[in-house]
């Protein structure tokens, strides 16, 4: 569960004035009670939920459709069981203050997001949230004050209901282990306790065995957790022991935080999570696995914010890892970030010079959501954990407040340029271009990108920036373009919707197989003549 920092809600409340909705000659509030089975007073940011309609179990934003949804936030502090507080709905709004709804029939719930975690991964489970409250026949001018009763937590999201065998259950659980490692680098940073976690999954015949193996670190996309990478843990796994997927140590890394992903960067803000893994947590990792230790074994891959994870990961510690897969990476040039050249003059992230909006995000060929949109709703959410913020707290330098600088202004657009000159050298496309005769010895070979053409946040655009610079620097690199896949159906073959990652895993064992037979000595023992011979590709894929 993530928790905030004391010292980063300073000024919660008032963080985000400026991304107000627009005042009205008279606001609208609502009145809501924590109900009187609560145990003790609660605390974090009260969001309120509200759209037309009736019937709906849950009210939640979608950021496929942004505007559907009008959201209240309001930061709160230890409102007693039993007690009301009134939210100006006018406040703190998207995408307009409540008082400029039409009358018609509404429906509304109210939340209390605990640990500001909502921008991040949504609700959680212990939230406090009341039922879906129907406001029928509603007029903001002359309907009374709703009065919404928070009354019920959030429930823990139901097991899976597993079609395995209780022995293939038992087999899993002993194959797959969660690690937790106490940073000393990142805790003096902090100064408190922080942990990096991961889970380990070992091939089926790792017990039977004295093989050292290759190892795949593998970082999941912005939202995602331990609780995610578990489902990723047991596919693994399963293909692995279905003779599907070669035998390799998966080594599964949580790169999420309360400021949103921390891509394994090292920042200002965020502390140095890259030294941290590298000279800290792989060491402890492979103490405690039978891993193949030669940089040639250590393979990387990841999608998304995962992806420009894996990417910066290879270009940074280039002589630590053999390869990177990174599939619809973050934008990996800056000169086109979601399609924003951020070194222009000038350069604003909401509007293009013409003055028409800069989409975001897009489906079927549909712009379904602009960059203004984005931002704004992410701002009444909450200052943490939220995508445009995440970037921040990574590439960006600390404020004098003691926060990340913001890289744009969330009521106007505008870039700050001397925000942007210090995420210069978070810029994979430039650090390659300026730095690529030390580099070349390093990662020739070792960059592999896939981007679909329809990347539902425009990430193929700076993917081709990429792969500009790459090849002008005649570098034995791999940027592939999948027409017409998009961010969500980009590993997808057939009906297998993670396919493609299949294939790479199979070639970085292909990889690391050539690698041992070029090595001057190999103390690595082989494999048993049982597994299946991965250097000829398996029959199940052609």
């Amino acid at each position: 569960m993530k928790t905030l920092p004391r010292l980063l809600l300073v000024g919660l409340a008032t963080a985000l004035s400026l991304c107000a909705a627009p005042a009205s000659s008279q606001h609208l509030f609502f009145r809501i009670v924590l109900g009187p089975d609560f145990k003790q007073p609660v605390s974090g940011r009260l969001l309120v939920f509200l759209e037309p309609g009736q019937g709906a179990q849950t009210i939640d934003t979608n950021p496929f459709r942004p505007q559907s949804v009008y959201v209240a936030a309001k930061e709160i502090q230890d409102l007693a069981p039993g007690s009301a507080i009134e939210i100006d709905t006018d406040d703190i709004a998207f995408p307009s203050g409540f008082s400029s709804l039409a009358s018609g029939d509404y429906q509304v719930q109210a939340l209390i997001d605990l640990h500001h975690s909502y921008n991040y991964d949504g609700r959680e489970p212990g939230d406090p949230v009341s039922a879906v409250v129907p406001l029928t026949h509603f007029s903001p001018e002359s309907s009374p004050e709703p009065v919404i009763t928070i009354n019920e937590t959030v429930p823990e999201p139901k097991s899976p209901i597993s079609s395995e065998s209780p022995e293939e259950q038992r087999a899993e659980a002993v194959h797959i282990r969660e690690e937790d490692f106490l940073s000393p680098l990142l805790s003096r940073f902090w100064g408190r306790p922080i942990a990096m976690h991961a889970l380990v999954v070992m091939p089926p015949d790792y017990d039977r065995s004295r093989t050292r193996y290759p190892v795949i670190y593998f970082t999941h996309g912005f939202g995602g957790s331990l609780r995610y990478l578990r489902g990723v843990a047991r596919r693994m796994y399963q293909r692995m022991r279905q003779g599907e997927l070669p035998p390799m140590i998966w080594i599964l890394l949580d790169e999420s935080s309360p400021t949103g992903t921390h891509e394994f960067a090292d920042s200002a803000n965020n502390g140095p999570w890259g030294q941290a893994l590298t000279t800290e947590f792989i060491p402890y990792l492979e103490s405690r696995y039978r891993t193949d230790r030669c940089a040639c074994a250590r393979f990387l891959t990841g999608h998304s914010s995962g992806g420009w994870a894996t990417l910066w990961l290879q270009i940074t510690y280039p002589k630590i890892f053999g390869g990177t897969w990174s599939t619809a990476p973050d934008p990996s040039d800056f000169h086109d970030f979601t399609g924003v050249d951020l070194y222009a003059p000038h350069a604003n992230v909401y509007h293009r010079p013409d003055g028409s909006p800069y989409p975001l995000v897009r489906m079927n060929g549909k712009v379904i959501s602009t960059f203004e949109d984005f931002a704004r709703l992410e701002a009444v959410l909450g200052p943490y954990g939220g995508q445009m913020a995440s970037f921040e707290w990574v590439f960006s330098p600390k404020g004098p407040d003691g926060r990340p600088m913001q890289m744009f202004d969330r009521v106007t657009g505008d870039v700050d340029p001397n925000v942007v000159h210090a995420w210069e050298k978070y810029d994979i496309a430039h650090i390659l271009e300026t730095r690529w005769r030390e580099l070349a010895p390093y990662l020739n070979g070792k960059i592999h990108v896939v981007v679909g053409t329809e990347d539902t946040f425009y990430l193929d655009g700076a993917a081709r920036r990429l792969k500009a610079v790459l090849d002008s620097l005649h570098a034995r690199a791999q940027v592939t373009f999948l027409e017409g896949k998009n961010h969500f159906n980009l590993l997808q073959i057939g009906d297998d919707r993670m396919a493609l990652l299949d294939q790479m895993v199979k070639e970085m064992y292909r990889t690391w197989q050539a690698s041992r037979a070029n090595r001057p000595s190999n103390p690595i023992r082989s494999h048993s003549n049982h597994s299946p011979n991965y250097s000829q590709g398996h029959a199940a894929n052609k």
